[in-house]
């Protein structure tokens, strides 16, 4: 709808500054020609909103101006303090910030837009930790955020799971994630992610050193985290293990599992693995409730723990018997 754009042009000037006219029409999917047709309807209505030509031109509004946000729907109302994760917020803090942008929020909203944030709000909580999930100890994540924000470079000590453990790192931090309760931030050169627990020690230039960096125009975290979750996921299964499962038995992994059930009541199915190694510890925890077919490697492997395991019980009780 017409009105819903006109907000939506006051509302992103109003968040970025000047944009250009292309740039406001690729923001809210339409023409040239109906930001144009927008612009002389908002100007019309006595909105201050200036163009400049130019190669650095583009559309603005008067310094100070500031519209109050009676156009939210319903919708956009609850989904605005379903967002507010109160948990994050105060670990980067952001807690008080987080409270007093919610209230003037409230306070805008005319009565019964009022009335849905607040019923949401009270119906929903977000707590992203898992229940058997130790807290992550992140003492550095207040400067992490802070060199983020202000494109300041960091130099970290950084424990990594291979050998050489504890490592240096010069970190130009391009943004943060908040992953199922664990935070990373994604930094060049690269770029790469780094678990911000794992952040032994970290310093930073001086105040007044000039030591920053230059945050790439066209890096998109959101794109960027969402390949490295794909990434991640295709790096993690590369093999695949035949195996048959007793009623009743689950593999404690969340991965696609595809199986037929045979006429013992067992169940044969392929499993994705990461490797031998991960999966011999993992498949050990199932002890008699899970039978390897496949790859030989690996039923090998499991063969020979189990006979290790079976003599030294063996020699117990046989010294226990004496």
């Amino acid at each position: 709808m017409k009105s819903s754009r006109l907000l939506s042009i006051l509302l992103l000037l109003q968040t970025r500054g000047r944009m250009t006219a292309a740039q406001l029409a690729e923001a809210l999917e339409v023409s040239v020609r109906t930001v144009y047709r927008d612009v002389e309807a908002l100007s019309a209505a006595g909105v201050p909103l200036y163009g400049d030509a130019g190669h650095a031109g583009g559309y603005r509004l008067l310094d100070g101006y500031r519209t109050r946000l009676t156009g939210l729907t319903t919708d956009e109302a609850e989904a605005l303090f379903l967002a507010g994760v109160p948990g994050p917020a105060a670990e980067l803090g952001l807690g008080p910030v987080l409270a007093a942008a919610q209230l003037k929020v409230r306070a805008a909203l005319p009565a019964e837009l009022r009335e849905h944030a607040d019923r949401i709000s009270g119906r929903f909580h977000l707590d992203a930790p898992g229940w058997y999930a130790d807290a992550d100890d992140t003492p550095f994540l207040h400067t992490v955020a802070d060199a983020v924000w202000h494109n300041r470079v960091l130099y970290a000590i950084y424990r990594r799971w291979r050998e050489p453990t504890d490592v240096e790192r010069r970190l130009e931090p391009y943004g943060l994630v908040l992953k199922a309760g664990r935070w990373y931030v994604v930094a060049g050169p690269g770029p790469r992610t780094f678990r911000v627990d794992q952040i032994l020690a970290l310093t930073t230039p001086a105040p007044d050193s000039d030591e920053r960096f230059t945050r790439p125009d066209e890096f998109d975290l959101a794109a960027y985290w969402t390949a490295h979750q794909r990434d991640f996921h295709d790096r993690l299964h590369r093999g695949e293990a035949v195996v048959r499962l007793a009623p009743g038995a689950t593999l404690a992994r969340a991965v696609p599992l595809n199986g037929r059930a045979e006429p013992d009541g067992w169940t044969l199915m392929s499993v994705p693995i990461e490797s031998i190694d991960h999966a011999h510890g993992e498949f050990l925890r199932l002890g008699t409730d899970i039978e390897v077919l496949s790859p030989p490697e690996l039923r090998d492997r499991i063969t020979r723990t189990v006979a290790e395991l079976a003599e030294r019980y063996g020699n117990l009780l046989t010294d226990s018997g004496d």
